[in-house]
C-alpha cells in the first residue's frame, strides 16, 4: 500500500536509477505541502552523503531557514542508513516512512538501530513498508541489470 507522498518517492528512486544512481528517493512535507524531493545524488555531486534523505533534508532547511525540521514528516523508499538516521534525528524530522527493508545496510530496524540507542537525541515515529515491495522491486531491477 502506498500514497501520494510515497508515490512521488518512488518516481524520484526511478529517476536516480535513470541517472545511474542506486534508485533511492525521498520526500519531505511539511503541514502536507512537499517542501523538498530527491533521489539519490552521490555520482552527479560526487558526494558519498549526498542520499536522498541528507538531500531533501538540506534543501527544506535552506527553504525554511532553520535546521531543526520539527513537525515534518520523511518518506523514503528505502530503510536509512546510519548516516541518513542521524540525519534524521539531528533534523528532529516528526515521522519516517520508508518502503524496503534493507538488512545490509539499513539502521532503523535493522543494524545499529539507531533510534533505539541511548545516545539518540531525537527519535522519529517510523513506519515501514509503505510501497514497500514497488521499492524493493526497483532495487532488485537496478542491481540486476548491472550483473
Amino acid at each position: 500500500m502506498t500514497n501520494r507522498f510515497m508515490e512521488i518517492a518512488l518516481c524520484e528512486a526511478r529517476a536516480a536509477g535513470a541517472r545511474g544512481e542506486v534508485p533511492v528517493g525521498a520526500v519531505l512535507v511539511l503541514d502536507g505541502a512537499i517542501i523538498a524531493q530527491s533521489g539519490n545524488r552521490t555520482r552527479a555531486e560526487t558526494d558519498v552523503t549526498a542520499h536522498a534523505e541528507v538531500a531533501v533534508i538540506r534543501e527544506a532547511a535552506r527553504k525554511l531557514g532553520q535546521e531543526r525540521l520539527t513537525g515534518a514528516d520523511l518518506y523514503v523508499t528505502l530503510e536509512p542508513c546510519t548516516l541518513c538516521a542521524a540525519a534524521i534525528s539531528f533534523a528532529r524530522i516528526r515521522r519516517l516512512y520508508y518502503g524496503a527493508e534493507d538488512p545490509k545496510g539499513g539502521a532503523v530496524d535493522n543494524g545499529v538501530r539507531f533510534f533505539a540507542q541511548p545516545t539518540c537525541h531525537h527519535a522519529p515515529d517510523v513506519y515501514s513498508g509503505i510501497g514497500g515491495q514497488e521499492a524493493a522491486d526497483i532495487l532488485k531491477d537496478f542491481f540486476a541489470e548491472r550483473r
